[in-house]
């Protein structure tokens, strides 16, 4: 059962993230050329060291730096230049006192060197004589073998999301296939009468679906996989049957419209007499301290999260951002200490209003003016779809707050 007194959004995500646990979560193993932006599913060690020889960092000369100490213009060394060292192959030779061998940058050095001279500080006196101008000391101008990643060292942990740098990394040490969590296939149900898709011609009092494609692309953007389910009418039975459906098919339902106090808003209804089919809970909460998305439902049936969105854009993109992120998140395994969220700080632009008890999320477009960073409110109901468009971001005002004040620092939670 649920308290039908309003939550503050923080509390009614803990009652969906609490829903989930780690038997809802499921591994795949990919080539790693699939894994951007997945999350790793175990911790990966390195099975060898990077590099696994020590080489040169620059264009030089191979020597042992103990030959060059005290060397510079006015009382240089000379050396006898004994090889060459080419990249790709392991020297076959040691470098004996007052010896020295062309390297290339990323060339191998050979037994008896531990630097590199670089060219610039050589000057050639014989086809077998170099004059060496400066001094080196030991491992200048050289990556020793392990210097990057040691055999047996913990590289990436589990929960991570992978980066091009870190395929990168895979890459060099021959990891070419790893464990990663599956992508939660959430489901974008849109519903009511007024609602046709978005390549419809529009009769009057008709709306063209908006909701279902900015559910998705914020669904992929974050790790998911989006599908969308269709338009269904304000019917009970047609409601259900597509609820149900979805619940079987995917690990996340969200449910577009019907969430407020009309005759035909029946999804909090519905949700509860699916999940008592299934001795589910049911709705957890039904109207959040929220603008936009106040009306907002969470449930759970079959121990999958199950969201119903007011129909406002405004409000599907809030409440996507406090509830549907994390829990997309959450069922994707990722590391909830690894969370970071893109803003920078602004000052607000003009003063703002806000109700007490209630956390209000102000749309906001970022200028910059005599070298500040200025937070403008973009003004407008949830229902106007430019008012996403405008902003840069949302500026949120604690429930214990009456507003902004102008010149104010905030926060920029950026889109």
């Amino acid at each position: 059962m649920f308290n039908k007194t309003y939550l503050l959004p923080g509390e009614a995500l803990k009652y969906l993230l609490s829903s989930i646990t780690d038997k809802d979560i499921t591994i795949e193993r990919l080539r790693i050329e699939e894994c951007y932006n997945r999350i790793i599913a175990n911790d990966i060690t390195a099975p060898e060291d990077l590099p696994q020889f020590s080489r040169s960092t620059v264009d030089g000369y191979a020597l042992n730096s103990r030959d060059t100490f005290g060397a510079k213009e006015n009382s240089p060394a000379y050396i006898t230049v004994k090889n060459e060292i080419f990249m790709g192959i392991a020297p076959d030779f040691k470098l004996n006192a007052l010896e020295a061998a062309k390297i290339p940058t990323g060339g191998m050095l050979p037994e008896g060197a531990d630097a590199v001279l670089m060219l610039e500080h050589v000057q050639m006196i014989s086809e077998d004589m170099i004059e060496i101008m400066r001094s080196v000391s030991p491992n200048e101008n050289v990556i020793q073998k392990g210097e990057d990643i040691k055999k047996g060292e913990t590289i990436l942990t589990k929960g991570r999301k992978l980066m091009a740098q870190d395929i990168g990394a895979l890459a060099g040490l021959g990891i070419t296939e790893i464990d990663v969590f599956k992508k939660p296939i959430v489901s974008i149900i849109s519903t009511g009468d007024e609602i046709v898709p978005a390549s419809s011609p529009l009769k009057l009092g008709q709306v063209r679906d908006i909701n279902s494609f900015t559910l998705a692309g914020l669904i992929s953007e974050h790790g998911g996989i989006p599908v969308k389910k269709g338009i269904f009418k304000d019917d009970y039975d047609t409601i259900k049957n597509a609820i149900k459906e979805a619940i079987h098919d995917s690990d996340m339902v969200l449910i577009s419209g019907g969430t407020s106090a009309g005759t035909k808003d029946m999804t909090a209804q519905i949700i509860n007499d699916i999940a008592g089919i299934y001795g589910s809970a049911g709705v957890l909460f039904h109207g959040v301290s929220l603008k936009p998305g106040k009306p907002t439902i969470g449930g759970i049936i079959k121990n999958k999260p199950v969201l119903g969105l007011p129909g406002h854009p405004a409000a599907t993109v809030v409440c996507f951002d406090i509830f549907i992120r994390p829990v997309i998140e959450k069922l994707s395994g990722l590391n909830s200490e690894r969370k970071f969220i893109k803003s920078i700080i602004a000052k607000m632009a003009k003063n703002i209003a806000s109700a007490a008890g209630r956390e209000d999320h102000i749309r906001v477009y970022l200028e910059e003016r005599d070298g500040e960073i200025l937070a403008i409110p973009v003004l407008g109901k949830s229902g106007l779809i430019t008012t996403l468009v405008k902003a840069d971001g949302i500026v949120i005002i604690p429930q214990n707050k009456l507003g902004l004040d102008a010149g104010e620092r905030v926060i920029v939670r950026l889109f």
